[in-house]
């Protein structure tokens, strides 16, 4: 039995009707990479998953326990092994309609992440889906794998490895082995539940005057830094379609950039990172789609990028979300994309000086000594009063998620590619999600989004833009050296405007 940290249970709290707390990844196999290996070939069927997934439960303890909610919410609910535990509940089986298209993959998957998961069971599903057969550069015969996990077991980091346990790094799996026998805990009662409760409260003195403590602290180190000139202030943000009334509906859409064409793009202004150049593409793509509908604010959007505050030692664990959250101006206000660029470099590096001026743990701090009751009435209190649509805190998300520098496989197929999606909330009806993975032994940068289809009913052109921005970069980094201008080439998007 283990209990939820703060930060874990507000992902619990923040879990709206229509707003599921859950993150997920979408993965495609080939099967055809079955000959190289020692399968025997021949098709994967929905046995071998199944067993694949049988005989790697104790890689993860999230695969098999659940939720206990202490009576009243008087302390922050706890993980216990679910006796019951139905495999073929998680694991199940769908197809595409023919086609089978790309559209039809990113309508199916947006239907799936709309729907919350069951608390009564472990957080997690995962579905086979068959009848990819015309997707471009996607052979027949491919499936994919769509696995979804509340946000409140896992965060984009711990992540790896729940969804490393699916993977082998050769063509050749891990044969299969026998389910470890398992003795799952005796769930506790409520009176257990309270008393813990009562000791745990005889605490929230102490660590109230501790969060106050560090309040203090946190306003004074930053009122220095901005009197040094160490960084700025966040400026006000803008109200956009992605920060109105959202509704339940949901679209998605990806795309990929080569790695060594993202490298050479930050190598444009010195001292960008990867992540600065990621963050102009999706700039530049917001910029065009807002100059589109004629809503381009005159001042700069604002992103929110999480920040993985464990330690070396953290990183290996099982441990608790441990995520801050920081902000930086995407700079849309700025016309030339080298400039933008250089601008984002700028914000970013004042941004990272003011979080930690701030204190990167001071939130998580305010999530573990308020009282769940409280946090859970607060946040409906917000949705009620449409705080998160008149004063959003930023206008989308950025997130970037480790992957695999090595190309893996499932049951001997291999991994074509694969792409991430997180949770929106009232108010933040745009998520963008990085991940740097190998696919066919090249380095890829796959740049998936989940938005509100209220707020991008056409995500087709949204795609566009992001290729477009893209393009648009490396023809100005090209132009800075003298170099012939990359040629515009064709991209996988695809107009969603059907109803989901």
């Amino acid at each position: 039995m283990k209990q939820l940290s703060g930060p874990d249970a507000m992902y619990l709290y923040t879990e709206l009707d229509g707003f599921p707390m859950h993150i997920g990844g979408v993965t495609i196999y080939d099967q055809s990479t079955r000959a190289r290996g020692k399968t025997g070939g021949g098709p994967v069927r929905f046995k071998d998953i199944l067993a694949m997934f049988a005989s790697r439960l104790d890689r993860s303890p999230i695969f098999r326990r659940k939720l206990a909610e202490v009576p009243f919410a008087l302390d922050l609910p706890y993980w216990i092994d679910d006796e019951h535990f139905d495999l073929e509940f998680h694991v199940r089986h769908i197809a595409l309609p023919k086609p089978g298209d790309w559209r039809q993959l990113c309508i199916q998957v947006a239907r799936l992440h709309a729907r919350p998961l069951d608390r009564g069971r472990p957080l997690w599903e995962a579905y086979v889906i068959e009848g990819l057969n015309n997707i471009e550069g996607v052979p027949r015969g491919s499936f994919a794998l769509y696995t979804k996990v509340h946000h409140c077991a896992i965060d984009g980091h711990s992540g790896v490895q729940f969804f490393g346990a699916f993977n082998d790094t050769s063509p050749t799996p891990t044969k299969p082995k026998p389910p470890a026998r398992w003795d799952p805990e005796r769930p506790p009662g409520a009176a257990k539940l309270l008393r813990k409760a009562y000791w745990h409260n005889l605490r929230k003195p102490a660590q109230i005057l501790h969060l106050a403590s560090g309040i203090i602290t946190s306003r004074r180190r930053v009122n220095v830094g901005v009197e040094r000139g160490d960084f700025h202030q966040p400026a006000e943000i803008p109200s956009t379609r992605f920060n109105g009334k959202l509704s339940p509906h949901r679209v998605v859409d990806a795309t990929k950039f080569d790695f060594p064409a993202v490298r050479k793009i930050k190598h444009a202004v010195q001292g960008a990172t990867i992540n600065d150049a990621v963050l102009a593409i999706v700039s530049g793509a917001l910029r065009k789609y807002l100059q589109a509908t004629g809503e381009l604010p005159s001042r700069s959007l604002v992103t929110g990028c999480p920040v993985d505050l464990r330690d070396e030692v953290e990183r290996g664990a099982d441990g608790d979300n441990l995520v801050g959250l920081m902000t930086v101006a995407l700079c849309t206000d700025v016309e030339q994309p080298l400039d933008r660029l250089q601008r984002i470099h700028e914000e970013t590096q004042s941004s990272k000086a003011y979080f930690k001026a701030q204190g990167a743990h001071l939130v998580l701090d305010f999530m573990d000594t308020v009282p769940p009751g409280l946090q859970t009435l607060l946040v409906q209190a917000a949705a009620l009063a449409g705080i998160p649509e008149k004063h959003p805190i930023m206008n989308t998300t950025v997130t970037n998620v480790p992957g695999s520098p090595h190309q893996l496989y499932m049951c001997g197929a291999q991994i074509i590619d694969s792409f991430g999606i997180g949770p929106l909330s009232q108010g933040l009806g745009l998520f963008h999600t990085v991940n740097s993975v190998v696919m066919k032994n090249k380095g890829v940068i796959t740049l998936a989004y989940i938005s509100c289809r209220n707020a991008i009913p056409d995500p087709g052109f949204y795609t566009e833009c992001l290729n477009e921005s893209f393009l648009e970069l490396q023809e100005a980094c090209g132009a800075s050296r003298g170099e012939t201008p990359p040629r515009k080439t064709a991209t996988r998007s695809v107009a969603i405007n059907v109803r989901q």
